[in-house]
Formats: structure tokens, sequence, C-alpha cells
């Protein structure tokens, strides 16, 4: 039984030796770690992000390993993998608590400015940096956290399966406007909604865990490699585009680093040939608001 043997098999059953697995973890993610200095390449213009600024929030979370060694040639893992090595991480990480769900997007480029949210857990929520907006000023906002065409709660969120079989068949399920949801949405495909399960919305734990062991089993998806912070993933487009789903996911923190996409959540998604990080935390820190 070789290491991802050991994995998978602590996934399978339920309640597994903390310990157990944390040397199994220890072992792949000691090899994981390892990462090279070579940049990724997008494919689609710049401009066609920065439309999709005026869409809505954005999705994707941060998170970078200290470990600088040259990859060895043999430190090579599948798709599945490494997203099973997150979906371990991943249940091991604290949830975090705190007044307000934070989150910043930014975007390497330095003229873009980044777009913050603060969600306090009744669905109030506040921004700063939308289109329209006036520079660094917090403002209320409409908008609300969505999954799948609809209005989402931090009670939901709370309560979604952590089996990822049933997950899925909870995002398949769902119901929704349909004119917010993507075309495979629409057509019951659970790929963008457990891709905003473990970036942008305020999951548990043991729901995002679920959420990557789904992704790991989607068909298609392969591991083109360590690049700088962490494994490049590449999975096909569920709308059935040309251009793949790019993510670069560190599992050690099981984060996604960054990607190539923009989901907005009223059914858009846009595509980039710039960076586009994502951090997410919990705060209690609500910056001053400006009055209407």
């Amino acid at each position: 039984m070789n290491d991802l043997d050991d994995i998978a098999a602590l996934l399978a059953k339920p309640g597994p030796s903390a310990g157990a697995a944390e040397r199994s973890r220890a072992r792949l993610l000691h090899r994981a770690r390892s990462r090279s200095r070579s940049r990724m390449h997008w494919f689609i213009p710049a401009g066609a992000l920065i439309a999709a600024g005026a869409a809505a929030a954005v999705v994707l979370a941060t998170g970078m390993p200290a470990n600088d060694r040259a990859p060895a040639a043999t430190e090579r893992f599948t798709g599945k993998e490494v997203l099973l090595m997150a979906a371990v991480s991943a249940e091991r990480t604290p949830q975090g608590s705190g007044t307000y769900w934070h989150v910043t997007t930014r975007w390497s480029k330095t003229e873009i400015p980044p777009i913050e949210s603060w969600t306090r857990r009744d669905g109030k929520r506040w921004s700063r940096g939308e289109p329209g907006d006036a520079p660094d000023a917090v403002v209320a906002d409409w908008k609300t956290l969505r999954l799948k065409g609809a209005k989402v709660s931090f009670e939901e969120l709370e309560k979604l399966p952590t089996d990822p079989e049933a997950l899925k068949k909870w995002i398949i399920d769902r119901k929704g406007d349909k004119r917010d949801m993507t075309t495979s949405e629409q057509r019951g495909v659970p790929t963008h909604p457990l891709l905003a399960l473990i970036t942008e919305l305020p999951a548990p734990s043991d729901v995002r865990a679920a959420a990557f062991k789904a992704l790991a089993a989607t068909p298609g998806v392969e591991n083109e490699g360590p690049v700088d912070g962490g494994q490049h993933l590449r999975l096909p487009d569920p709308d059935g585009g040309s251009k793949p789903i790019e993510l670069v996911v560190d599992p050690d923190t099981a984060r996604v680093v960054r990607a190539n996409l923009v989901l907005a959540g009223d059914g858009d998604v846009a595509w980039s040939d710039e960076y586009i990080s994502v951090t997410t935390e919990w705060t209690d820190l609500l910056p001053s608001v400006k009055k209407s």
C-alpha cells in the first residue's frame, strides 16, 4: 500500500486516528511542498477580468508554502492525489470564528484596486473597492452570499453534508434562479459550486474537505506539476469551453492560491490571463462605514 492508499483509506473511514492521518499526510506533504520557480501563463485578455469586476464577488483563497527547495524529478502527483491531500489538511484546519467573514480579492495588475467585503452572520454586507464606489470608502452592500443561483446563509453552509457524494447530491438538488446559474449548474454539474465552497464561502472545515474529495473524483482532473505556491491543477470547463479551469492548490494549507477564472455568484464566469488571489478570514473589525 502506498502513501495515497493510506490517505484514501483514512478518508473512507469515519473518525480516523488523528495520529495516523497526520503521519500519512506528513509523508505526502513533505514531498508535495516542493515547488519550482516557474510562472504560469494564462490565456484570456486581462480586459475581460476588469469588465468582470462589475459582476460580483470573486472566488479564491491564498496560502503559500514556506519550502523553497527545488522539486525532484520524481516528485509528481496526480490531480486526484493533490485534492485528497488538501481534503485531509482541510479536515485538520480549525474553522475560526468572528463577527464578519472578510474576503479580499487582488489582481496581479496593481492598477486594478482590490475588492473587499465583510459579511455578518445575519447576511448584512459591506464592501470596499467595488466598481462605482468612492475610493477607499466602505459602504453598505445589497449583495449576499450565493451558491448555485440562490442566496445561502451561514446556517445553511454549516449544515451542508460532509460526505462528498451527499454534498454533490445536495448541490444537484438545490433550486435556484436559472438566470443566475452557469450552463453546467443548470445541467446539474456541481463543479462550480464545489469550487465556491473551497474558495470564497465560509464553509466549515469538514464541508470544505468533502468538496475537495468530490472534486478529486471529477473526470479529467490533471496535475501539471509543482509551481510557485503549490500544485498546478487543470480541470475541464464544465460549461464546455475550450479553455480548462486552472488552479494552483497548496495541499498543505488546503488553499487555492490562484486561478484563471472568476465565479460571480450570479451565473457569470469571467476568465483571466492574470493571477487572481483572494484571502478569506474571520474578523471582528469592520472599517469605518461611509454614511449615505
